[in-house]
């Protein structure tokens, strides 16, 4: 099934319905998006990391969850495919997914269905609460997110210990809220998504620029790539030469209302948004006094907004900041999903190279 999740596009599977061998998986799923190629032409990608995305959905064994959910990153231009990090996205469809697959009852009777979803990548759980109509997923609805179109259902996310899924289990894995890499301050931060935080202006640019201009930057790119490199070793994540993780975030003052103006880079194209457990990490970052987050922005209230370049995201993020530490106490946003296509994929013949 092709769902859009959130403001991303992917391919959603039943487990057993791909390999169980994860290299004979990674070699199909290349296959089926047509991997590696700039355009994916061959293949159901769009050409680009965010819409070269795998949701592998299954029943969950787990008391605390309904259905474990994995998500495969597919390279666009290189033959890889990594598990080293969520997709908040595609986590928003699913729950509706393992209703359209059965792999969860839902009773005729609710207006809403609660899914408990184990993400296997990091190991925390997220709960998902969606619209429901005669035990069926609804899709349509009055709620719309930047970056997306038109409108669609309410879909609530609430995350339950996600600090340091992917880092080894610490909010901050360096130890500090601010280290400085390559002449950068930063805030090395994995509250859902590993994610380097820095100001806009310590690397150059006003952090107002379209997606474009930055991307044509090549002395931005090669500086955000060296700080990347160090920025891995630091957060327990080794060698990320060829890892789409960590994240790197450009932070500057609001200009349309919001908390805080934000300019993504995922890691080697800039995001025309951000990434929902992405957005999270940043909001969290913006809590800890003496990160460059927490130096540019307004903070008033409890809901946190970022700009991006296609609107802004909201996130609800509360945190308690006491010496040495920062105790996370709630995470929660929201997003929509719909169902795009239903049906059978024709991988390429032969070998994915």
């Amino acid at each position: 099934m092709i769902m859009r999740g959130g403001s991303s596009k992917g391919a959603y599977f039943v487990a057993d319905e791909l390999p169980a061998d994860p290299d004979r998986r990674d070699d199909v799923l290349l296959r089926i998006m047509g991997s590696p190629d700039e355009r994916q032409i061959d293949g159901i990608g769009g050409a680009h990391p965010l819409t070269s995305k795998v949701a592998v959905v299954s029943k969950s064994e787990r008391d605390d969850a309904d259905v474990d959910y994995l998500f495969l990153q597919v390279g666009v231009e290189v033959p890889v495919v990594s598990d080293r990090q969520n997709c908040g996205n595609l986590l928003s469809g699913v729950a509706a997914f393992a209703i359209e697959r059965d792999l969860i009852e839902v009773e005729p009777t609710m207006d809403a269905a609660v899914v408990n979803i184990h993400m296997i990548n990091t190991g925390s759980v997220a709960t998902a609460t969606i619209r429901t109509s005669g035990g069926r997923p609804v899709y349509g609805g009055a709620t719309a997110i930047s970056g997306v179109p038109g409108t669609s259902a309410r879909i609530r996310l609430d995350f339950d210990d996600i600090a340091g899924g992917s880092t080894g289990g610490a909010l901050l894995p360096s130890g500090s809220p601010l280290d400085t890499i390559e002449g950068v301050d930063c805030t090395l931060i994995d509250n859902g998504m590993p994610v380097v935080v820095m100001r806009a202006d310590a690397v150059g640019v006003s952090g107002n620029e379209p997606c474009e201009e930055l991307e044509a930057n090549q002395e931005l790119r090669a500086k955000l790539e060296a700080i990347r490199m160090v920025a891995g070793e630091l957060m327990n994540l080794g060698d990320v030469t060829d890892t789409t993780v960590p994240k790197l975030t450009m932070v500057s003052p609001p200009r349309n209302g919001g908390h805080l103006s934000t300019r993504t880079f995922i890691p080697h194209r800039c995001h025309e948004a951000i990434g929902v457990l992405g957005a999270v990490s940043v909001a969290t970052a913006a809590l800890i006094p003496g990160s460059p987050a927490n130096e540019v922005a307004q903070l008033n209230g409890d809901n946190i907004v970022l700009e991006h370049p296609s609107g802004v995201f909201e996130a609800a993020v509360e945190a308690r900041v006491e010496p040495g530490s920062v105790i996370l106490e709630r995470a929660g946003i929201v997003r929509t999903a719909r169902k795009i296509m239903d049906g059978t994929v024709f991988p390429r013949d032969g070998a994915h190279g």
